[in-house]
């Protein structure tokens, strides 16, 4: 899969994207993520992206310039599957989500920043629009991170265990993990569940998915 980020401010995606599971994927060859720095894009001499909206109002929006001439370039040299935009206003992202983005051969994404980008680009490129919750940050990238995390995370070869992306929270029927434990069995008079010990495995499912089932009803609770 390869992976390309256009942002005003790549800096805040270089660590994350090249750290743990995603760097894992990108030295096995699973998932290149190439990150595009918008301000490359400019056409004045201080490279400015963004600018004042028209009708007045707090905030500066993202140029529609320097964004067309970096997605043409793109679009030029490849064709994607999807063009996302991570905007509040995008459809709630979720893990059926991930597995369907997971099959994709090429996603490009655009981090908005400011006030977000020109609507000009939404209508001429944008494919699809995700948001990852109803609360603000400040610009894309933090949410393009989640996202290409837990898309790249699915690929094929690339967790250690190839069980673990199918029983991570939200792939099973409980909906979350059930409580895990590792060594020692007791600490400050705390013990593992006698079930976990016992090497029934039957049993261990049986105790997993509804342990997940009560955390998942907990929250749901909480929510309401």
């Amino acid at each position: 899969m390869r992976i390309d980020v256009i942002s005003a401010v790549v800096k805040i995606l270089e660590a994350p994207l090249n750290e743990s599971i995603l760097k894992r994927a990108q030295d096995k060859g699973l998932a290149e993520i190439v990150l595009h720095n918008l301000r490359d894009y400019a056409t004045d001499r201080y490279r400015h992206v963004d600018d004042k909206p028209f009708g007045g109002g707090a905030g500066m929006v993202l140029k529609p310039e320097p964004l067309f001439s970096c997605l043409d370039k793109l679009l030029g040299e490849r064709s994607y599957d999807e063009v996302i935009y991570l905007t509040p206003q995008g459809a709630k992202f979720n893990q059926k989500k991930a597995n369907t983005l997971s099959l994709k051969k090429n996603l490009l994404f655009i981090c908005g920043h400011y006030k977000g980008i020109d609507q000009r680009v939404i209508d001429k490129y944008v494919t699809k629009e995700i948001s990852i919750g109803d609360y603000v940050i400040t610009g894309g990238e933090a949410a393009a991170i989640v996202v290409i995390d837990s898309v790249v995370r699915l690929l094929p070869g690339v967790l250690g265990d190839s069980e673990s992306a199918l029983t991570d929270s939200f792939q099973t029927d409980s909906g979350f993990d059930a409580p895990v434990y590792t060594r020692p069995a007791e600490i400050d008079g705390m013990k593992v569940p006698e079930v976990l010990l016992g090497g029934n495995h039957k049993d261990i499912a049986a105790w997993r998915l509804e342990q997940g089932k009560k955390k998942y009803s907990r929250v749901k609770r909480k929510k309401l």
